[in-house]
């Protein structure tokens, strides 16, 4: 067996989940299952919140250990799923080594187009307003935001904007722009629109793993996508309080008022 190719399969498998939005046990299980059909002494998996560790050894071979960086994280059930099924494959000895390696490297790459994302972006708002008691209108002026939204987004990563800066400026964006098309726009609940507009940018995975985390006694990592959530939700929330703060003062007596 080739075990090199082994480990770069394991490793490759656990950087997509763990950037995809996986629960770190749940990588640490599905690089277990894989770097267990090596059939040596040892084979562990260590995974972090921005970085993957792993290593094989026998008696008669040299220790093999591999360390990857993880930079960015996101959510995206699919790949999650097709790992899954990738490594289900490859344990029951449907695939062969470099068979999962090729599909494994198939995946890696973006699932979905830049105007599918910014699609979803708009109708995620649209999509919560009528949940949060909104209307036609509301629901009209939700999808507008989200265009606004989309749009800062798309700049942001193309401009390689840091994650908690780019929240900011998101959620400033949906501030400003909710109080301009409600003082234009009449009959309209802004607290609808603002609530439901800032929805794309909640961080309820993060939260979830979080949880998920703990309970199975990973605290490291629980606690790390804690403060994730945290830090994300600080950055939503500063972003709207500055933007309505802007908008009343550049506007005497306030739009919000």
């Amino acid at each position: 067996m080739d075990y090199k190719l082994l480990m770069n399969v394991a490793v490759l498998a656990g950087e997509i989940m763990l950037r995809s939005g996986a629960e770190t046990y749940r990588v640490e299980d599905t690089m277990e299952h894989f770097l267990k059909t090596a059939q040596t002494q040892v084979a562990e998996a260590l995974v972090l919140m921005t970085g993957i560790a792993a290593t094989i050894d026998h008696p008669d071979m040299e220790t093999i250990t591999v360390i990857r960086r993880v930079h960015s994280r996101g959510t995206n059930m699919y790949r999650i799923v097709k790992v899954n099924e990738i490594s289900r494959k490859y344990c029951a000895g449907e695939l062969s080594l470099e068979q999962t390696y090729n599909e494994l490297k198939a995946i890696k790459g973006k699932q979905y187009s830049v105007c599918f994302y910014n699609l979803a972006t708009i109708c995620v708002p649209a999509g919560f307003a009528p949940l949060f008691g909104g209307g036609l209108k509301e629901i009209v002026a939700s999808a507008a935001i989200g265009c606004i939204l989309a749009l800062i987004l798309t700049i942001g990563k193309r401009l390689q904007i840091g994650g908690f800066i780019l929240n900011v400026f998101s959620a400033m964006g949906i501030a400003v722009s909710s109080l301009i098309l409600c003082s234009v726009l009449s009959e309209i609940h802004l607290e609808t629109v603002v609530i439901s507009a800032i929805m794309p940018l909640v961080p309820g995975v993060a939260i979830t793993n979080a949880i998920r985390d703990t309970l199975r006694g990973d605290y490291l990592s629980g606690g790390a996508r804690m403060l994730e959530a945290f830090v994300i939700a600080t950055a939503v929330a500063l972003g709207v309080g500055v933007g309505m703060a802007v908008v009343n003062f550049l506007a005497p007596g306030g739009i919000l008022l």
